[in-house]
């Protein structure tokens, strides 16, 4: 629904982007690309930091140019989209249409088979079944001891403890809250701002939080598991910090429950 709405936006038809690769001179490409575009998008297509978006920029500001060589981009991009990008340029943004730098079709299709050459891999359901999507530990401490004990730990390695509540916060009234599901919520102010920095689609998963749930006698504590969401993204440089995000969830859960 909220997809829908912001198509509603749009006040031309939604474009039906052709599948069909374009096969064109990719180092004719390279050689146009470097003396057009590695001003703005980098020499090795790089772009801003990971994808190119900032975090929070004032609207006065020219938009990053994005990394176009990102596989997530690559995977979701077809080579009728960047044709079109390039032929008609972003409005709105420093990037000009090809026609500006006297470009041709030929030309255009140079630089997409250029682009295009940066793509590695297809996303597939079986790149990202080596990492579970949660870690899942079980504690031998009770329900409300469990929970301490993570606030504690999170106290000690310098976070800030922002709340804990139930899972269903929110969906019931308060009287109707679970007893034996809850969340808790912590942060790095810094760390939040360099991940964000890095990739805004990382705020997705922040603040950091663990779950503790009582099942069957049993208590569970389980987060998500970053190194799965990183595989997701495609950035190199947000991999580095999931990998560090989870050991962050590990090291507090393992120190836990102990």
């Amino acid at each position: 629904a909220i997809i829908q709405h912001i198509r509603s936006w749009k006040k031309t038809d939604i474009p039906a982007w052709d599948g069909t690769r374009i096969r064109a001179d990719a180092e004719q490409g390279r050689v146009l690309y470097q003396r057009h575009c590695s001003s703005c998008h980098g020499k090795d297509a790089l772009g801003g930091k990971g994808t190119g978006m900032m975090f929070s920029r004032p609207r006065d500001l020219a938009i990053a140019p994005p990394a176009l060589n990102n596989q997530g981009f690559l995977n979701s991009a077809s080579d009728a989209m960047l044709k079109t990008i390039i032929t008609q340029g972003r409005r709105e943004t420093p990037m000009p249409a090809a026609s500006a730098f006297n470009l041709t079709e030929q030309d255009v299709d140079d630089l997409v088979t250029y682009i295009r050459s940066f793509q590695r891999t297809q996303m597939s359901g079986e790149q990202i079944l080596d990492e579970s999507p949660v870690l899942l530990y079980f504690s031998r401490y009770d329900f409300a001891t469990t929970i301490d004990k993570i606030k504690r730990v999170i106290l000690d390695k310098n976070y800030k403890l922002v709340r804990d509540q139930a899972v269903n916060h929110g969906f019931v009234n308060a009287d109707d809250e679970s007893t034996t599901q809850t969340m808790v919520y912590f942060c790095n102010y810094d760390m939040i701002n360099d991940a964000l920095l890095i990739d805004p689609r990382v705020g997705m998963f922040l603040p950091c939080r663990i779950t503790v749930v009582e099942q069957e006698g049993r208590v569970q504590v389980m987060s998500i598991n970053p190194k799965r969401l990183s595989q997701l993204f495609n950035n190199d440089e947000l991999d580095r910090a999931c990998d560090e995000m989870h050991k962050t969830y590990s090291t507090i859960i393992e120190e836990a429950i102990k």
